[in-house]
């Protein structure tokens, strides 16, 4: 057997078990604190320590009770609909920005200063002024998500287009290229690379982010669920959000992880 496959399925195994033994350390000496055998109940369903049959929160994540009352899987799914959101105007605005401050010195030169200054601000300081101004969760959300994860985007991109051989470049100036062949025949094919790493860091700082924005804004999404579940004191389904959370956002790291590898010249040999 494959030594190394071993170690990649007994060594995280290990790390679960004692992270399961911290857990249940954690449980015996903070009153209420759910253990993971109620943690799984409340999950999946079952009886729990008290002997109460509960019905798991995974049990039925596609129910419907009324706008403000859904199951987990619609709050996941509103969530990502922000999140793209925000993602995809960062994208949009972040690109051809980041080309620019790649291509010329003066546009380095005129922007550089404020990414350093605004790249450093924490979502939760732009949130209570970004909702005064649209008065509406949603676009509160997604704005404020575009504005947090931008920069990984600008500041990648205008890495990737530094990149690139001033050999090519002087092959572009003697071939007499405009600017848009410039970028497309020249400067792309080596930026892509590091803007899909500015890319998928961008994702992950969006998905961050929403579950900060939906606690304080409210609504539906699964923010609003942690939050909602901490105000009824069900612990336990607190624990159950943080870890679909933490599932969700390794899931959009490896999709966008390969994403990024088949657009990677570098690594099809």
């Amino acid at each position: 057997m494959n030594i190394e496959l071993v170690k990649k399925i007994v060594l995280p195994l290990l790390v679960f078990i004692a992270i399961l033994g911290v857990w249940s350390g954690i449980a015996s000496v903070v009153e209420d604190f759910p253990t993971p055998a109620n943690t799984y109940v409340a999950a999946f369903g079952g009886e729990n320590a008290e002997g109460d049959e509960v019905e798991g929160v995974l049990a039925d994540p596609f129910y419907i009770e009324n706008e403000d009352d859904k199951g987990v899987f619609w709050q996941i799914l509103e969530s990502l609909k922000r999140v793209f959101g925000g993602f995809a105007l960062a994208l949009i605005f972040g690109i051809p920005l980041g080309l620019l401050i790649g291509m010329s010195k003066n546009a380095q030169y005129a922007f550089d200063p404020f990414i350093q200054i605004f790249k450093p601000v924490s979502p939760l300081a732009w949130l209570p002024l970004l909702l005064f101004i649209f008065q509406d969760i949603n676009m509160t959300a997604i704005s404020t998500i575009f504005i947090t994860s931008i920069w990984p985007i600008i500041i990648n991109t205008a890495l990737g287009v530094r990149s690139v051989s001033e050999d090519y470049m002087n092959v572009a100036k003697v071939l007499r290229f405009t600017p848009l062949e410039k970028v497309v025949q020249i400067i792309l094919p080596v930026a892509v690379p590091y803007i899909f790493t500015g890319m998928r860091l961008s994702l992950g700082i969006a998905w961050l982010v929403i579950v900060a924005a939906e606690m304080l804004t409210g609504g539906i999404g699964i923010g609003f669920w942690i939050w909602d579940e901490y105000n009824n004191l069900a612990y336990d389904n607190i624990i159950i959000g943080i870890i679909l959370v933490g599932l969700v956002g390794f899931i959009l790291d490896v999709m966008m992880g390969k994403i990024a590898d088949y657009f990677d010249y570098t690594k099809k040999g």
